[in-house]
């Protein structure tokens, strides 16, 4: 049996999830691992980093824990035979384009990413041969939310004979995903970090600078992942731009070339994105009376609406900032 202490610094990058780490430890002192989990909260609070410690030792046979360091490398390199992580794809002319080959290719995305029947009924085969070298398969799903119906429904299969294998489901609840698919898991809750705890783990992501980002960190709302990746796309955006965002415009005329400038420079998912750093930014403005304040709130959640709809992107932005230069 593997002592608990030594299982429990495996999880030593995990910060602010202790009953979370608890869990887990004892399911694999007690050998008492379940076919499948349910990783429950919020982006950016350490579901994957706590997926990557936990398989570490799923992948580590009992009586070898020296061991556990080296895989731990592989499954964070994902490198590991046994080791399958799925993240949601796009579809691109007949081709699965994961997330991260669809940034680095500059890929349009006109519909969000999903994981999707083709990813299941592959890791279905997968599951149907013995591990090679590891006591038991490991399979995290990212993003399990994203999944269609069908996919849900053949991941529903599997999960009912998972043979030798520990499924693990991110996703942000239980509410997000099939009940059925809830009801053969067990649930691990993840919360918000604290503002103390959220430094740290930026400091150790060598992130420490944020700290000087407070609509950063404000948007983060205790993830650090997410404060991570705001920050990432902040710097994305054009300089010029985001000078003149600085507070809302202040004339009929600034309101309309800003319109004009944000529909060239960025595409729609970064002007969703912009909306949620605008509301944060202007509303720490504290020279401006509450009112105004609240005022433009209220209207930036009416801009985001009409962007998540099936208004002109330019027309809904030349709307939105004519209506706060004139209560400027």
């Amino acid at each position: 049996m593997l002592e608990p202490a030594t299982i429990r610094a495996g999880f030593g990058p995990l910060v602010g999830q202790d009953s979370v780490i608890d869990f887990l430890t004892m399911a694999i002192a007690r050998d008492r691992i379940a076919p499948a989990y349910l990783f429950a909260g919020p982006d950016g609070v350490g579901r994957k980093l706590a997926a990557e410690c936990f398989g570490q030792w799923i992948l580590c046979p009992p009586d070898r824990p020296e061991l556990a360091a080296s895989l731990g490398r592989r499954v964070r390199e994902r490198m590991h035979p046994d080791l399958i992580w799925l993240e949601p794809t796009y579809l691109d002319r007949g081709q699965l384009i994961s997330i991260s080959q669809a940034q680095a290719s500059g890929l349009e995305k006109k519909t969000p990413p999903q994981v999707r029947l083709e990813q299941i009924r592959q890791l279905a085969t997968s599951l149907g041969r013995p591990p090679m070298e590891a006591p038991r398969s490991f399979v995290v799903i990212e993003a399990a939310q994203t999944m269609a119906e069908g996919a849900a429904n053949a991941l529903l299969k599997t999960l009912e004979e998972p043979g030798r294998a520990t499924i693990i489901l991110l996703a942000p609840g239980p509410e997000a995903i099939l009940p059925t698919l809830v009801s053969r898991c067990a649930r691990v809750s993840f919360r918000r970090l604290a503002p103390s705890e959220l430094i740290q783990v930026l400091d150790r992501a060598g992130h420490g600078d944020l700290r000087n980002a407070p609509e950063v960190l404000a948007l983060a709302q205790g993830c650090p992942g997410q404060a991570i990746a705001h920050w990432q796309r902040l710097q994305t955006l054009p300089q010029d731009l985001l000078m003149a965002l600085r507070q809302p415009p202040q004339s009929a005329f600034a309101a309309l070339d800003l319109a004009r400038q944000l529909d060239k420079a960025i595409d729609l998912e970064q002007q969703l994105w912009l909306v949620n750093y605008l509301q944060q930014t202007w509303w720490q403005q504290g020279d401006r009376p509450w009112p105004q304040r609240d005022q433009t709130l209220r209207r930036l959640e009416a801009l985001r609406k009409q962007l998540m709809g099936y208004v002109q992107p330019r027309l809904a932005w030349e709307v939105a900032l004519m209506e706060l230069a004139q209560g400027a």
